[in-house]
């Protein structure tokens, strides 16, 4: 379900209230019941893979924990490889390799797995131990504000959060989830109108339209990417929670590698901090 969406925009009140009259210690509960409703709304069929990968990293990393050889740490990480890069493969790119399969692609899929196999990472690398406690797990994975449109968070960032009894909620997240909206609502969606029209007939158009509807299709998903993200950030200071700045004024960049620091930061930084430097970063051989 997305931030725009009537029963969300509904919804949203009373989960907030209700957050703020229950005890600091059993807000989690209400925090996880929410984001499993958020998300069966949305996508019901998707809720049996979710808790397939949540249930499959956290039994992953907690066998990490226990193991007392380096062989065995190793072989659970490949495992929560596996588990989690074949569910993305199969489900985002099956189509794309004529196999002729057509699956329904879940929402937040990307996000959630690329977060869940940070993790088991970390914990693989001795960042943090694993994570005991299944309903701290299970928010850390589905947490509505984020599961699916970003950021995806460090799990040495938000499970300490999720445990902290003491974090301060900021009313200062409407000023982040209004500047969202209008991202979203009014510059996105209105820019998506005329670019949808052009678009449709590429050769009935002229050639300023064109060229408009292209300079504004890269504002479109500027927009709607940053807009989403912003909305996630005002929410989760809503609920005491500080999550990762997305974008940085990405169009402003005066090279192809400022762009990926400021586009997606988020998810540029995953790769570089997951993939790109355990291969061996710049300091590989050609």
């Amino acid at each position: 379900m997305n931030f725009t969406a009537p029963a969300f925009v509904l919804g949203l009140p009373l989960v907030v209230l209700l957050h703020r009259l229950l005890p600091p210690r059993a807000r989690w509960v209400l925090l996880l019941a929410a984001s499993l409703g958020f998300y069966a709304l949305g996508s019901p069929k998707a809720l049996p893979l979710l808790a397939c990968i949540t249930l499959g990293t956290y039994a992953a990393a907690l066998a990490i924990g226990h193991s007392k050889s380096r062989v065995g740490r190793k072989l659970w990480l490949c495992c929560a490889a596996i588990l989690c890069l074949g569910c993305l493969g199969v489900f985002k790119y099956a189509g794309l390799f004529g196999t002729g399969i057509s699956l329904l692609l879940p929402a937040g899929i990307s996000f959630y797995t690329f977060q869940t196999l940070g993790y088991v990472i970390d914990v693989y690398r001795g960042r943090l131990a694993p994570e005991r406690h299944l309903g701290y797990y299970a928010l850390f994975v589905s947490f509505f504000p984020q599961l699916v449109a970003g950021p995806i968070e460090r799990s040495t960032d938000l499970l300490p959060q999720l445990r902290d009894p003491a974090r301060q909620t900021d009313s200062g997240g409407w000023l982040y989830i209004l500047r969202g909206f209008c991202k979203k609502l009014l510059l996105a969606d209105t820019a998506a109108v005329f670019i949808d029209t052009v678009y449709a007939a590429p050769g009935a158009a002229s050639g300023p339209a064109a060229i408009l509807a292209t300079v504004l299709f890269a504002g479109q998903i500027y927009w709607d990417f940053s807009g989403y993200s912003d909305m996630a950030i005002g929410l989760g200071k809503m609920f005491g929670f500080t999550f990762l700045e997305n974008f940085n004024y990405p169009y402003i960049s005066r090279s192809v590698t400022e762009f990926w620091r400021r586009w997606h930061i988020s998810l540029s930084t995953w790769f570089r901090d997951y993939v790109y430097i355990p291969l061996g970063g710049n300091r590989c051989s050609p």
